[in-house]
């Protein structure tokens, strides 16, 4: 265990290792981004073993080299968008866009609520009676925009 703590006494080895450290965790949960930070230790670990210094030197080249993985892997992300086979996954308002509902609360004076698969939300449209089926058109302000359905 002595060896591990001398190794890690040496600052340059200690930001490869936890650029190790990052890297591995984000191979287990991917997705958060942990290489980007890893990038930054990796740059920060071999200019320490290179060039001893300060640690907040260190410190600083770290904030730096993070910084500039994080932008180059944004614009990387941004110009390679990863395809995916469900791009509304994380919307559910546009999911419901199209879906046929049922009034739950007659829609009088362009408000009211419709019956959403277990739940409710408020809705604007045309008037009609509970029990109406209306199809969703839109969404603002947290609240449907609906339509009569014409068969």
């Amino acid at each position: 265990m002595t060896e591990i703590q001398n190794l890690l006494s040496e600052p340059g080895i200690a930001w490869l290792a936890l650029a190790a450290v990052l890297a591995i965790i984000e191979l287990v949960m991917p997705g958060i981004f942990l290489v980007f930070i890893a990038a930054g230790a990796a740059v920060t670990g071999l200019i320490a073993l290179v060039l001893p210094m300060p640690i907040f030197v260190e410190i600083g080249i770290f904030a730096v080299a993070s910084s500039v993985a994080v932008a180059i892997g944004r614009r990387w992300y941004l110009k390679s968008p990863v395809p995916s086979s469900d791009p509304l996954l994380n919307d559910r308002v546009a999911r419901l866009i199209g879906q046929t509902v049922t009034v739950s609360h007659a829609i009088v004076s362009g408000e009211g609520r419709v019956r959403v698969g277990d739940g409710e939300w408020p809705a604007r449209g045309s008037d009609a009676p509970t029990g109406a089926r209306v199809r969703v058109t839109g969404a603002r302000d947290g609240s449907l925009d609906v339509e009569p359905v014409t068969n």
